[in-house]
């Protein structure tokens, strides 16, 4: 289509002063974070463990992974890592060396990480986000119309309604394990339906408006436990799908997204059973894909859902042990 993608991943994780032993041992429960309280953005725990921040830097450039920004979320224990920029395959080498990477670092110096959607339901999910761009062959960028509302054109635009129109139906591509779930549900800051904003941090699709360099869109959705290169593919096919079909995304959505009625046509699914259902009947996700692709990953995540099926958690448990 004439297009070079760009993308950059940005992912949070959860910091543990525990061992792979030590974990099991307590069945995961009363796990020990690496630092306590919430202190997102924190310049004192940056400043305390700056030897940790460094470590990281370090490995990162030296593995080809090069972090752009590391700071401190809000939750004990838990860290935001901003990839650098790359073309779209490269993204998601860097992407898939960082998060192997991390937990092996993390393991050599006495301590775990975890890149689970959902670790506990005190706190908020942990986020995979993808920023994305398209650039024309001869280095121009294709989002980027200082004449449109947005500096956003026309292909920006199409590239928008793509994502928003697949969204639904490329979920389980997106949100690919059951924990996945568990993050997508209303006031944790993760999207509960396919809207898009600009500077909308509420929204699952936001318009980063900037110069021809820095002209985006941030896919929110994303959730850390991910493999970055469905994920990116799934985005980068939607979104040139919206392209190749000339698709309008629907208004866009200003203020609290998460206190508004949005249309039922972009409602998610709510487990990855209704997920791996959605992908299965796709028309759009066999012709981008292939058949057999769609056929064997939908596969995999409904017995990935069934093996969860066949369990008794720890809720199920609490709640109906003693009063069913």
């Amino acid at each position: 289509m004439g297009f070079e993608p760009f993308a950059a991943f940005e992912y949070e994780f959860f910091l543990f002063n525990e061992t792979p032993l030590s974990a099991r041992e307590k069945r995961y429960n009363n796990l020990q974070p690496f630092t306590q309280g919430n202190f997102g953005y924190s310049m004192i725990r940056n400043s305390v463990h700056s030897d940790i921040y460094e470590e990281l830097f370090a490995l990162s450039n030296s593995m080809d992974f090069p972090i752009e920004g590391l700071h401190t979320e809000t939750g004990p224990g838990v860290l935001e890592a901003a990839l650098a920029v790359d073309t779209a395959v490269s993204a998601a080498d860097k992407a898939a060396l960082f998060k192997t990477y991390i937990k092996v670092w993390a393991q050599r110096i006495g301590k775990m990480a975890t890149f689970m959607a959902k670790w506990s339901n005190k706190f908020p999910g942990q986020s995979g986000h993808i920023h994305m761009s398209l650039r024309h062959k001869d280095g121009r960028s294709a989002f980027y119309d200082p004449k449109q509302p947005h500096n956003m054109s026309d292909l920006q635009r199409h590239f928008v309604a793509g994502l928003q129109k697949l969204m639904p139906e490329f979920l389980s591509m997106l949100a690919q394990t059951v924990n996945s779930y568990s993050r997508l549900v209303p006031g944790f800051w993760a999207p509960t339906a396919s809207t898009w904003g600009c500077e909308n941090r509420t929204t699952a699709l936001r318009v980063i408006p900037g110069s021809d360099k820095a002209q985006r869109v941030e896919f929110r959705l994303g959730s850390a436990d991910a493999n970055p290169y469905i994920a990116l593919a799934a985005t980068l096919a939607a979104g040139l799908y919206g392209i190749e079909k000339k698709l309008e995304p629907s208004l866009e959505v200003k203020g609290n997204a998460y206190e508004q009625k949005h249309p039922d046509h972009l409602a998610l699914p709510q487990t990855l059973a209704e997920a791996a259902r959605a992908l299965r009947s796709s028309a759009a996700a066999k012709s981008l894909f292939g058949e057999q692709f769609v056929n064997h990953f939908s596969a995999s995540r409904e017995w990935e859902f069934s093996e969860f099926c066949r369990h008794v958690t720890d809720w199920e448990r609490s709640r109906y042990f003693e009063i069913i």
